[in-house]
């Protein structure tokens, strides 16, 4: 029976300093593509990489191009062994590593779009962060609630919206420090167990962000969105995509809107299942396993598994070395 493989690329929050190093050290392939997204951007990539602290890492500027990068490098390692993808999603950044194994965005164009797109929403998040000082708007994890009841609740509430449908047992919910701190209490009342307000620099996938939306738009007018050539899934629709243009126009609404992951995650097992003529694998490359660890609060779990591919390690055993 064939193999095919369906590629999860991870999101910003990741990022982990030293990430790929070892794998980088090891495969000569992957070493190249750090150093070429070097080439692209300009930016010292090893030392981004490899030297920088948490902090330095966890801005949007920073953290969307390492992890884009890291992602790619391990990728280009599974190409060099046969094995590519015949699917592909990402969580929020991460569709950007999942539009250039599709074909949709050629290499150069991925790496100078994430460098875009990760500028424009430090640049975003600093001046929200500047305009509300002390109460700065934000995003907040809600533990045990279904994602329908955390939408709900959401609506009826002033300036927060759910943002990030992760899974069946956990949604991340986006706004003003105020609208947080009532939507915080009106879940918990509701049965939630925990709501964690999270360090992140802004409200992400809400309409607060309207402003990097459209300065993103304007960075990529001139940009070339080609139709993908394998089975592509947005965050916009949580569905599958095969148009070049509709997945540009989703690339400016998925900074305002919220990431259907849940969905993604139901149509990639649909596909999956469907197809008996083959065996799937599931892989998560670059760094982390967060996507693989949301694989596992799915219904599909039980029958099909997420891997991730961080380290040497993971990465030799999905190769068969």
């Amino acid at each position: 029976m064939p193999k095919k493989y369906a590629f999860l690329f991870p999101g910003q929050g990741a990022q982990v300093p030293g990430m790929i190093k070892d794998i980088s050290e090891t495969f000569p392939e992957a070493r190249k593509i750090v150093d070429s997204v070097s080439s692209i951007t300009g930016v010292d990539m090893p030392h981004l990489l490899w030297e920088s602290d948490s902090s330095i890492l966890s801005r949007s500027d920073n953290s969307q191009l390492s992890i884009t990068t890291a992602s790619l490098a391990v990728v280009e390692v599974l190409k060099s062994h046969g094995i590519t993808a015949n699917a592909a999603m990402g969580f929020s950044l991460g569709e950007f590593p999942a539009l250039c194994v599709s074909g949709v965005l050629s290499f150069e164009d991925c790496i100078r779009v994430v460098r875009s797109r990760g500028k424009i929403m430090q640049e975003v998040c600093e001046e929200i962060a500047k305009e509300n000082e002390g109460h700065a708007p934000g995003m907040s994890a809600v533990i045990g609630l279904p994602p329908e009841r955390v939408q709900e609740i959401c609506k009826g509430l002033k300036d927060v919206y759910a943002a990030n449908l992760n899974s069946v047992k956990q949604t991340a919910i986006s706004g003003t420090f105020d609208g947080l701190t009532a939507a915080e209490a009106a879940l918990k009342e509701a049965g939630a167990r925990r709501a964690i307000r999270l360090s992140v620099a802004g409200p992400y996938h809400c309409p607060l962000m309207q402003k990097a939306a459209d300065n993103f738009e304007k960075a990529i007018a001139s940009v070339t969105f080609s139709d993908p050539t394998i089975e592509l899934f947005s965050n916009v629709t949580g569905s599958k995509v095969t148009s070049g243009s509709e997945i540009k126009k989703n690339a400016v609404l998925h900074l305002t809107n919220p990431v259907l992951w849940t969905s993604e995650e139901a149509a990639l097992a649909n596909l999956i299942q469907n197809d008996s003529s083959s065996e799937w694998n599931i892989f998560e490359p670059g760094v982390g396993s967060v996507l693989s660890g949301l694989w596992k609060d799915s219904t599909f779990a039980e029958k099909i598994k997420s891997q991730p591919l961080n380290d040497v390690e993971s990465l030799k055993a999905a190769l068969g070395d």
